[in-house]
Order: C-alpha cells, then structure tokens, then sequence
C-alpha cells in the first residue's frame, strides 16, 4: 500500500512521533493506522528499556490545587535541557492533572491505571511513548495529594525545581490567612522543614536524632568539652596511638586546646575519635558530655521543625514561624507540609557538555 503525506501527518499528530518513524511504523504495518500505532507504542517500550540505566535526576516539580484538594508531583528527566521543553512541561501538567484525582495509593499502582487522555493505553505506556518522542529517560518519581475542609496554597520555586503544598485552618479572615500561608510556603521552600512542630517528631526519631548526635560529638573530638578531651588525649599518649611528633606538639600546645588539632598531623583525630568511640558508654554517662548533646539535639529540632524557625521574612531577625502566625490570626494553623526538590537524594550524573555534543555529532 502506497503510503501518503496525509497518513504520515495523522499518524504523527496521533502519537507524537517522528515522522520518519512514523513513515517506517506504517510501511511495516502495510499503512493500518491502528497497528502503526501499536508499532509505535512497542518502539516506545523498547526506546524505554534501552534508556532505563540512564540516570534520569533533573525535570519538573509541578502542583497543582483545585478548591480543597492539591498535588505535587515529580517528574524526572535526563537533562535540563528537556525540563525547559514545552511538550514536556505539558507533559507534566497532564500527568499532575491525573495525580489529583488518582486512587492509586503509591507510583506503581499509578503507573498502571489507565491514562485519562487515551484510556486505550496505562500511564507507563504513555510515559514509554514520550520517552520514544523526546529521546531521554523519563520518569514519574513520586507524587502526594493534600486534602482539607481548610486552606490550601502551593509555591513553586526556580522554575519549577522546588515544589511546596501547605494546608491549614483558621477561624478568622480566610484572605490574610492564605497570604501568610503562601508566606510559610515560601518558608518551607527556603529552609526545607522536616516536621511542623516538635510534636510531629516520633519517639524513634528523637532517638535516632540523638544517637546520631552522640556518634558525632565523639568523632569530632576537638569539639567535646575540656575534661573529656584532656583523658582522651591522655589515654592517646598512655596507648602511644599518637606519633612522638603529636606527642610534642601537645606539650607545647596543651594550654591552647581549642587550636590544637590545627597543628597535629591528619592521623591524630581519628585515633582520638577511635578512642572516644570505644569508652562511649562511659562518656554519655558524663553530665557535661549530656549536656552538650542535649544542646545539640535541640539546635537540631529548632532547624527542622517549621514551627520553630526564624522567620525568614522576620524584621528583627528573631521572629519565630509560630511567632509570624499569631501575629497574623491566633487561631491560625498549619495541617501538613509537602516539599518535593528534582532530583533529591538521587546520584547525577557528571556532565561534559562539549563531549555531550561531540558524541551526538558522531566526532
């Protein structure tokens, strides 16, 4: 069958697709649009596998709220280049616009539930067909809905890098409400809360918190406090962990602790830390060495708990999050935080643009 002009702009507008890959779709299928279509489909499954060892860690945070229901989702790409693409960033839109509505509880129940814009195909298969089209691994990472009978506002950061969903409630005026959330939107953007106040901390957390707190104090001796830190040291020299150099630097530093390690060699911490981590069950019983930690843990809490941050918009500089909110509306409160970031917590991979080009150009 004679393949024309007018079938290969159909099957293209169909898809998305090149139109030389949709020219060879229809010729391989004797010009049925239907079976070019399914072509093209499995093309974009195998354009997929081949791609799926890439490491797809830039794209787009999108959010989206609609009355009292909200999304955020990620949506991840090989390059920047791609995030800053049109049809993907409609892409992405689309794929948001199904997350807000989904019962789907986690991605892969997502993945497989029919695409809303062509209920012919999953959402993985229309994520497989945009792979074949813009030619980089894509990928739908993650996404989280927020439902509330109050107040929902979204902030969206460095073009779409950062993502922020708040909702809370208040009994006051519903306006200026939504503008200090908006404002706490931008907070959490900035300084990336863990919790919204200390009480949201689970007992395993603190612990964990703590614990790692400790291991840390131990293993930068130079910051524990003098009387642990002369019997580590002691015990160093009493063990010969530390060279006769070290030893004699000591001596004639050991009146000027809080500089010394400036002047040991780059051995002489960790034995010292070593040190530390085996007499631990005796230093956290020490009421100096608690109270350190103890500082430590609650400088922590007051950096991840959103409650407790300085306000980054405070004209003194000390006006806490919680402080900004009753000044706004004493009854107002926040529900829930979400805050996604591209790409966080994945590897990316190092990039040389000029190799990039160079390859592409068969150099």
């Amino acid at each position: 069958m004679q393949i024309t002009a007018g079938m290969v702009k159909e099957l293209r507008e169909m898809t998305g697709a090149g139109m030389l890959e949709c020219k060879k779709a229809l010729s391989a299928t004797d010009g049925d649009m239907n079976a070019a279509v399914d072509f093209l489909r499995e093309k974009g499954l195998a354009a997929a596998q081949k791609k799926a060892s890439r490491i797809a860690a830039e794209g787009l945070v999108k959010t989206i709220v609609k009355g009292k229901d909200a999304v955020v989702v990620e949506v991840n790409s090989e390059t920047d280049f791609v995030a800053k693409n049109a049809d993907f960033q409609a892409y992405v839109e689309q794929v948001a616009e199904q997350a807000l509505t989904t019962k789907a509880a986690d991605i892969d129940a997502f993945l497989a539930e029919p695409w809303a814009l062509d209920t012919t195909k999953t959402v993985a298969e229309e994520l497989s067909s945009k792979i074949a089209v813009i030619g980089e691994k894509l990928s739908i990472r993650r996404f989280e809905q927020v439902h509330t009978d109050g107040i929902l506002v979204s902030y969206t950061h460095g073009g779409g890098r950062i993502g922020v969903l708040v909702s809370g409630k208040c009994d006051g005026d519903e306006a200026a409400a939504s503008e200090a959330l908006r404002n706490i939107a931008m907070q959490v953007a900035a300084m990336n809360p863990q919790f919204v106040s200390r009480e949201d901390i689970s007992a395993e957390e603190q612990e964990r918190l703590r614990h790692f707190t400790v291991d840390s104090a131990l293993n930068t001796p130079e910051t524990l406090p003098r009387p642990i830190l002369i019997k580590l040291i002691n015990q160093a020299l009493a063990e010969k962990a530390w060279s006769d150099a070290d030893a004699a630097i000591y001596e004639e530093q050991k009146n000027n602790l809080n500089n010394l390690f400036n002047f040991l060699s780059d051995e002489a911490k960790p034995k010292v830390a070593a040190i530390a981590m085996r007499n631990k069950e005796e230093i956290i019983s020490d009421k100096i060495f608690c109270g350190l930690v103890d500082g430590r843990v609650a400088k922590q809490i007051k950096d991840i708990c959103l409650m407790e941050q300085v306000y980054v918009k405070a004209e003194d500089g000390k006006q806490t999050v919680a402080q900004y909110l009753a000044s706004v509306d004493k009854s107002l409160k926040i529900e829930k935080i979400v805050r996604f970031e591209t790409g966080e917590g994945m590897e990316k991979r190092e990039e040389n643009f000029a190799e990039e080009v160079a390859k592409q150009m068969g150099q």
